[in-house]
């Protein structure tokens, strides 16, 4: 007999509280660990991120993993992984110690980031899935502050060397991902899925989001809080203190814009969202004051609850069998442009801050684009308003 709190909604929420708690750690120090320890400048940043973005471009791999393990045993593997990356971050303030813990980290990440994705698709129903994504993400918002609320007392008054706080996250992340595969039992879908690549014509309108998004998140990850470190000055604390803003958001309001997805359905929630990114985008592109920087970065991360709406998008279209095949190559999709953007625009962040968030302006304008194109009621066979569909 399984305990009530053997299920699978409470091994998501688990997973939703360990991942932060490394990769979030990770995401706070890093950019203060690399200025102040490997002397880092754009070019080596961007090159760093690029190498983060190869295993999320590699994660159509995971349908072939999925032939050796269970999903589920899969993603707690991942999630070991990713703490132990995080774990040995410190140890290494070099620019190729840097890089490799970087990409063991990011391999246990997106493989985790991909297998959950999938996991929940399969086993939240299409009705409860938007605002159940949306719990996810408040409890991932919950985790990260206290986190930054941690680091920030661990930083500012008690001033804790960057080596012991990358391991005491990342041993963290791997202790709960011990938990996770000796105190549950293996839970299995509804339908079976498919152990081979599927790359269907009739997604394509996802691929195209998947893509652009992918292209445009990179700019907000790697440039936009580089900006602060390295244009305004900011330290680690006051880099916290933002993300601390941030996920209180998050956390307040994440499940109720779940909710609201469901209610005005996916190309309005889009349009919302893509709108209000490319004002955030062009003013960061001309943005003087480091107050005003620090409002739009703020109010970018407000934006990012709203992309539940492409998830929730590819359930309602579909096929039950197609979604951890699908999960893996859309997030390769997603890691294209990822791959390549970090890099390429490290090079132009040396000659002009502007260019690269006028390019993030763009690529906001193209998803906008492709958002008018859901239909209001979209299902198996009804997958855009024009271009093709499946019949």
């Amino acid at each position: 007999m399984h305990r009530h709190w053997q299920n699978p909604h409470t091994l998501l929420v688990l997973m939703s509280i360990a991942m932060p708690i490394a990769f979030s750690t990770w995401t706070v120090l890093l950019n203060n660990f690399v200025v102040e320890r490997a002397a880092f400048t754009g070019i080596e940043i961007g090159i760093l991120q690029s190498l983060r973005e190869v295993p999320g471009f590699l994660a159509f791999t995971t349908v072939f993993v999925l032939l050796l393990l269970k999903e589920q045993t899969f993603a707690v593997v991942a999630l070991a992984l990713l703490g132990i990356g995080v774990a040995l971050t410190g140890f290494f303030p070099s620019a190729m110690g840097l890089y490799l813990t970087t990409v063991l980290m990011s391999i246990g990440f997106h493989y985790f980031e991909v297998l959950k994705q999938s996991l929940a698709l399969q086993w939240y129903s299409k009705e409860d899935a938007p605002q159940a994504f949306g719990k996810l993400i408040s409890v991932g918002a919950v985790t990260s502050l206290a986190v930054y609320a941690i680091l920030w007392v661990l930083l500012a008054p008690l001033g804790v060397d960057y080596v012991w706080l990358f391991l005491l996250a990342g041993s963290v992340c791997c202790g709960l991902a011990i938990f996770m595969r000796l105190g549950f039992p293996e839970f299995g879908g509804e339908h079976k899925q498919t152990q081979s690549l599927v790359l269907k014509r009739r997604y394509w309108l996802f691929y195209a989001l998947q893509f652009f998004s992918g292209a445009r998140r990179q700019i907000f990850m790697v440039f936009a809080a580089f900006l602060m470190v390295e244009k305004f000055g900011y330290s680690a604390a006051q880099v916290t203190t933002l993300f601390l803003i941030n996920y209180v958001f998050n956390w307040l309001f994440a499940e109720r814009i779940g909710s609201l997805i469901g209610r005005i359905g996916e190309r309005k929630a889009l349009t919302i969202e893509y709108v209000g990114l490319i004002v955030v985008f062009t003013a960061y592109a001309y943005v003087e004051n480091a107050y005003v920087a620090a409002g739009l970065y703020v109010i970018d991360h407000m934006f990012f609850a709203l992309a539940i709406a492409i998830k929730t998008y590819f359930q309602k279209i579909a096929s039950p069998e197609d979604i951890a095949s699908t999960a893996g190559v859309s997030f390769t999709i997603n890691h294209i442009a990822a791959v390549v953007v970090p890099a390429a625009l490290g090079l132009v962040w040396v000659v002009s801050h502007s260019a690269v968030f006028l390019v993030g302006t763009a690529f906001a304008v193209c998803s906008l684009l492709l958002s008018q194109n859901i239909p209001s009621r979209p299902n198996e066979g009804n997958e855009v308003v024009w271009g093709y569909v499946s019949r």
